[in-house]
Protein backbone atom coordinates (compact mmCIF):
# COMPACT_ATOMS: atom_id res chain seq x y z
CA UNK A 1 0.00 0.00 0.00
CA UNK A 2 2.89 2.23 0.90
CA UNK A 3 4.28 2.38 -3.00
CA UNK A 4 1.03 2.77 -4.52
CA UNK A 5 0.35 6.13 -2.56
CA UNK A 6 3.82 7.14 -3.36
CA UNK A 7 2.85 6.76 -7.10
CA UNK A 8 -0.18 8.61 -6.67
CA UNK A 9 0.77 11.49 -4.08
CA UNK A 10 1.97 14.78 -6.39
CA UNK A 11 5.86 15.36 -5.78
CA UNK A 12 7.36 18.39 -6.19
CA UNK A 13 8.99 19.48 -9.59
CA UNK A 14 12.59 19.47 -10.48
CA UNK A 15 13.92 22.52 -11.36
CA UNK A 16 17.21 23.08 -13.18
CA UNK A 17 20.05 25.74 -11.45
CA UNK A 18 23.61 27.08 -13.19
CA UNK A 19 26.07 28.84 -10.89
CA UNK A 20 27.39 31.39 -12.58
CA UNK A 21 30.07 33.55 -11.70
CA UNK A 22 31.14 37.33 -12.18
CA UNK A 23 31.88 36.87 -15.69
CA UNK A 24 29.08 34.55 -16.81
CA UNK A 25 30.85 31.37 -16.79
CA UNK A 26 28.82 28.51 -16.09
CA UNK A 27 30.81 26.91 -12.66
CA UNK A 28 27.92 24.01 -11.62
CA UNK A 29 24.79 22.29 -12.53
CA UNK A 30 22.01 21.52 -9.87
CA UNK A 31 18.38 19.95 -10.13
CA UNK A 32 16.33 20.79 -7.07
CA UNK A 33 12.78 21.10 -5.90
CA UNK A 34 13.66 24.85 -4.39
CA UNK A 35 16.18 27.36 -5.00
CA UNK A 36 19.82 26.97 -3.92
CA UNK A 37 20.78 29.17 -1.21
CA UNK A 38 23.76 31.50 -2.10
CA UNK A 39 24.60 34.19 -4.44
CA UNK A 40 25.25 33.06 -8.23
CA UNK A 41 22.71 30.66 -8.73
CA UNK A 42 19.93 31.33 -11.31
CA UNK A 43 16.95 29.38 -13.16
CA UNK A 44 17.88 27.57 -16.09
CA UNK A 45 15.17 25.90 -18.68
CA UNK A 46 17.43 22.39 -18.64
CA UNK A 47 20.42 21.70 -17.77
CA UNK A 48 23.56 20.80 -20.24
CA UNK A 49 26.93 19.45 -19.46
CA UNK A 50 28.62 21.09 -22.02
CA UNK A 51 27.99 24.25 -20.23
CA UNK A 52 30.12 23.95 -18.03
CA UNK A 53 33.12 26.38 -17.58
CA UNK A 54 31.94 28.06 -20.62
CA UNK A 55 29.52 30.95 -20.31
CA UNK A 56 25.96 30.14 -20.16
CA UNK A 57 24.02 30.92 -23.02
CA UNK A 58 21.42 33.90 -22.89
CA UNK A 59 18.62 31.40 -24.30
CA UNK A 60 19.28 28.93 -21.00
CA UNK A 61 17.94 31.58 -18.56
CA UNK A 62 14.53 31.50 -17.67
CA UNK A 63 12.43 34.62 -17.87
CA UNK A 64 11.78 36.18 -14.38
CA UNK A 65 9.90 39.33 -12.57
CA UNK A 66 12.08 40.38 -9.55
CA UNK A 67 9.59 40.44 -7.10
CA UNK A 68 10.78 44.32 -6.59
CA UNK A 69 9.52 45.31 -9.41
CA UNK A 70 6.07 43.35 -9.32
CA UNK A 71 5.53 45.51 -6.07
CA UNK A 72 6.31 48.82 -7.95
CA UNK A 73 4.17 47.77 -10.69
CA UNK A 74 1.48 47.14 -8.40
CA UNK A 75 1.81 50.01 -6.29
CA UNK A 76 1.79 52.59 -9.56
CA UNK A 77 -1.37 50.84 -10.80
Amino acid sequence: MFSLRNLLAPRPSMRSFALVDAQGICRALRQSAQAPQGSGWIEVQHSCLSWLNRPLPASARTAQVTPCLRVRQTLAA
